[in-house]
């Protein structure tokens, strides 16, 4: 017997490869949407500065260091330890899948192939895919862990082209469309989980994707069901209250993350159909958030619902800035950039990249923050698969690739100014394809100087494009003895003949910014230099007994360069010290960008007494 099995094993072996090939070949979308992108990211192969430097921390410190045991625990012994506990596997299938996309680390693709393995092997006969016991499916989070589980699988099937990923969501979707309807004998989607059908209604934006993925009308029919089920009694009536109201508090319970997932659904939807109504509401939306609802920090919720105009309350006991609000906003910006291609959509993901995303995740450890207040501590945590926002802070960084720059109308466009190298083909004067390799060299956010050498694949004419900060001032661009002049908000052209080697000299200002506190902090003001909110760090500023007793005087202060006096083990150097009052006495007080407070536990403040 052993004779024979040797016999065969070469053929068994080449069988295995052949089955493993096959898996793997890739599979883009079927369907493509009515509505093409205006913004297409580039493929940036390196990027450094203090973004480069956070994506390795989550990528070191985070992601390689999650447990699949931990992760998978809800499905192999159902029912989970937590009633969400099945969405963290998915998230972080999203996560590994953009963060290997980017960097090609063997070690996060291995972790994720294992990880995907297991948790296919989990799947019910039925599709299921949830932590629930037979008696309690669809009650509470389980159709919004299925929304995550094909947003996960479609992710990794995306860079993998692994067949078994996409038929195990396929499978998951079948279930969903079996159970719920407005057919008889069907279930309400409405009903079956939390915020008035706001979370289980998000199901939306991984079915519009399953479509494309694989043409089945069934999916389609599903998302134009979902679109009945928003509007019918008990539903958050998403599309009504927009048109009536133009006020996201007026959709579901206001509850912020479902209810920003759902507008993710909607404008996939919207580029699938082209129905245009649907995208002027979601604009309506985003104008009244960040009208209204927005911290300067780039972020939305106090106890994670949207709150009254101007009520933006900061301190830890207002549970702001739920993580999972922040990663969400900035997915609904980056789609509503790649739909029309209008830099203010780059500056809000700038706002919230710079400052709320990159707070929630402290350097030091890769532990990550639920709230994450401007007033007193980061309240930084380091479990696995029991807390929405640690797994979903990391899945809002390793989306930072896609914000950096691409064609935007077919120019190659710089939207950030980090360190980086990027390719891309694009069309030239007179129609002939070109590649272009862009490196960019920079101290920013340090300072606003920045070098970018252009290399073409043959000496062409075309356009470059690079947007204008709306903080910034005098703008100017140089190649060689030409000069050019950006506008605050909009994008400079640059349209000349290009040759190897050529080089763009940027330079702007980055003048101190002295911000009102509104309505929830009538006395105080905050500091903003370029894109980053500054923070005082009690535990960098020795003789503070208490932030309250710091008071800021006059702008007349200036900043002035204080890296010298941070510790040695923090690593992003960059500091500032301006005179303050301290107990009615003058001092040099020590400032760092939000960002980087914190993350030795010490206390924190945004905003300061005036």
């Amino acid at each position: 017997m052993k004779k024979i099995l040797w016999l065969f094993l070469p053929f068994l072996l080449s069988s295995f490869q052949a089955i493993s090939a096959d898996n793997y070949k890739f599979y883009g979308p079927l369907i493509p949407n009515k509505i093409s992108d205006q913004y297409i990211p580039a493929y940036y192969q390196k990027i450094g500065g203090l973004l480069g430097y956070r994506m390795n921390i989550n990528l070191e410190k985070r992601l390689l260091q999650i447990d699949s045991a931990t992760l998978l625990s809800g499905f192999k012994k159902r029912p989970g330890s937590q009633t969400w506990i099945g969405e963290h596997v998915r998230k972080f299938l999203f996560s590994a899948s953009k963060t290997y996309a980017y960097t090609h680390d063997p070690r996060i693709k291995h972790l994720m192939d294992d990880m995907v393995q297991k948790y296919i092997a989990c799947q019910m006969p039925d599709g299921y895919l949830g932590t629930y016991l037979l008696k309690d499916r669809w009650t509470e989070w389980d159709v919004w862990a299925h929304k995550y589980a094909i947003i996960g699988l479609l992710n990794y099937y995306s860079v993998t082209g692994y067949k078994p990923a996409l038929e195990t969501a396929e499978k998951a979707a079948d279930l969903i469309c079996r159970t719920f309807g407005d057919e008889q004998g069907k279930r309400n989607l409405m009903t079956a989980g939390e915020h008035n059908g706001l979370a289980p209604g998000s199901i939306l934006e991984p079915m519009v994707d399953l479509y494309r993925y694989t043409g089945d009308q069934r999916y389609l029919d599903f998302c134009r069901y979902i679109f009945r089920a928003y509007e019918q009694p008990g539903g958050p009536k998403i599309i009504s209250q927009l048109e009536k109201y133009g006020d996201v508090t007026k959709i579901g319970d206001a509850k912020a993350y479902e209810m920003l997932s759902c507008f993710l659904g909607i404008l996939k939807y919207y580029k699938l159909t082209g129905e245009e109504k649907y995208l002027k509401l979601l604009q309506t939306a985003w104008t009244d958030i960040t009208n209204h609802r927005l911290y300067i920090t780039g972020t939305s919720s106090d106890h994670e619902i949207f709150m009254a105009p101007g009520i933006l309350k900061a301190g830890n006991e207002n549970n702001m800035g739920e993580g999972c609000v922040t990663v969400t906003w900035i997915q609904f910006n980056l789609q509503l950039l790649q739909i029309t291609g209008n830099p203010k959509y780059a500056e809000e993901l700038e706002r919230s990249v710079y400052n709320h995303l990159l707070a929630a995740e402290n350097p030091q450890t890769g532990c990550v923050s639920y709230y994450t207040a401007l007033q007193g501590v980061k309240p930084y945590r380091c479990d696995q698969g029991f807390s929405c926002c640690l797994s979903s802070i990391p899945r809002g960084i390793s989306l930072i690739p896609e914000m950096m720059g691409g064609k935007i109308n077919n120019v190659f466009t710089v939207l950030l100014y980090e360190n980086g190298e990027a390719t891309e083909d694009i069309v030239a004067k007179d129609n002939s394809k070109i590649k272009l390799y862009i490196k960019t060299i920079t101290k920013f956010p340090l300072d606003g100087k920045i070098d970018f050498v252009i290399n073409p694949s043959k000496e062409a004419t075309f356009t470059l494009n690079f947007r204008v900060p709306e903080w910034s001032e005098n703008f100017t661009a140089k190649v060689g003895d030409q000069k050019y002049y950006g506008t605050k908000g909009h994008l400079l052209s640059i349209n000349r003949k290009w040759n190897a080697e050529d080089h763009i000299n940027i330079s702007f200002d980055m003048p101190l910014q002295v911000i009102p506190g509104g309505i929830s902090y009538p006395n105080s003001v905050a500091f903003k230099r370029g894109p980053q909110i500054l923070a005082i760090d009690q535990g960098i500023n020795p003789g503070i007994d208490t932030l309250n007793k710091v008071v800021y005087g006059s702008v007349a202060a200036g900043l002035s360069d204080a890296k010298k006096t941070l510790p040695a083990d923090w690593d992003w150097k960059e500091a500032y010290s301006m005179e303050m009052k301290v107990n009615d006495k003058p001092q040099k007080v020590i400032m760092v960008p939000f960002s980087e407070a914190g993350q030795k536990s010490a206390n924190i403040a945004v905003w300061i007494n005036q």
